[in-house]
């Protein structure tokens, strides 16, 4: 019959186990932890019984209390939907001058308005509506068809060159690849265009190339961007007398734009979004726009 060893130090039996010296104790499990231990089984055979746990098939057991997260879900979006429901009326109802009179709904716009941009418009214009790589800024009041929220509002819900039967068209002809004007034309009347905002340009070296320039312009650009290069909202062409650009007011990028063309897209939606949320947004992005220095 085998002799227990007893450790010394602590008067504990051994285990027999030895590791470079060093003797393994037989230690029972601390209470502390058993008790640990038992409860939290108890508590998992508990939870097993009361809330939905096991599949079952095409089921799962449905558990004595009830519980369906689900339901709880749904339950909360139509309460959402009952507190929206006053301010949201409202907004898409009453008219654009009377919403950004009142301090308490423009309130609920900015709020609102700042998910919104966020889910549906930020990947474009970016988070804070600055603008991205060849998106325009909606912060800065330039505005191919201006800046009151209905036009925004109509912008929205018909989109820029979409399939929509009432969309907005706005198109950059390619003047240099469509061969309308010869490649001296394009560089003549972009050193024109460029020198409407730099006016350092003109020189004795450059007065002959602008000169010819400003009369291609009258020929052939006037037309949508005006006599005077302010542009055309009706049309959706951009004043060329400011300091926004939306591909670059560089001289390279100019007469790209004008050999080459630019036609933009802005999606419609007014089959994802309600009347209610575009009008939303078109308050919130008049607003951004209103804030700028």
């Amino acid at each position: 019959m085998e002799v227990s060893e007893q450790d010394t130090v602590t008067g504990r039996e051994t285990t027999g186990h030895e590791w470079n010296g060093i003797k393994e104790l037989d230690t029972p499990v601390p209470r502390g932890v058993l008790l640990f231990l038992i409860i939290t089984h108890v508590w998992a055979v508990l939870w097993w019984v009361l809330l939905p746990t096991w599949p079952l098939g095409t089921t799962y057991t449905k558990g004595l209390l009830g519980v369906d997260q689900r339901q709880t879900v749904n339950a909360r979006v139509v309460e959402g939907e009952q507190a929206r429901a006053a301010w949201s009326k409202r907004i898409e109802t009453e008219p654009y001058d009377a919403i950004l009179a009142d301090d308490a709904l423009m309130r609920v716009v900015r709020s609102t308005g700042y998910q919104l941009f966020g889910d549906n418009c930020a990947a474009c214009h970016g988070r804070d509506g600055k603008g991205r790589s060849n998106y325009p800024n909606l912060t800065d009041g330039d505005w191919l068809w201006g800046s009151d929220p209905a036009l925004i509002e109509q912008t929205m819900r018909v989109g820029i060159n979409t399939a929509h039967p009432e969309s907005r068209l706005a198109q950059m002809p390619a003047f240099g690849r469509d061969e309308m004007l010869s490649a001296d034309q394009v560089k003549a009347v972009a050193a024109y265009v460029y020198s409407l905002t730099h006016p350092d340009f003109a020189s004795k070296n450059t007065a002959t190339r602008i000169e010819a320039g400003k009369e291609v312009f009258a020929g052939t650009c006037a037309t949508c961007h005006g006599a005077d290069a302010k542009g055309n909202r009706d049309l959706g062409a951009p004043n060329l007398m400011d300091s926004y650009w939306l591909y670059g007011g560089d001289l390279s990028t100019i007469i790209a734009t004008i050999h080459g063309g630019r036609q933009g897209h802005m999606p419609t939606w007014d089959e994802r979004l309600t009347k209610a949320e575009i009008r939303t947004l078109a308050l919130y992005v008049h607003d951004l726009g209103a804030k700028r220095p």
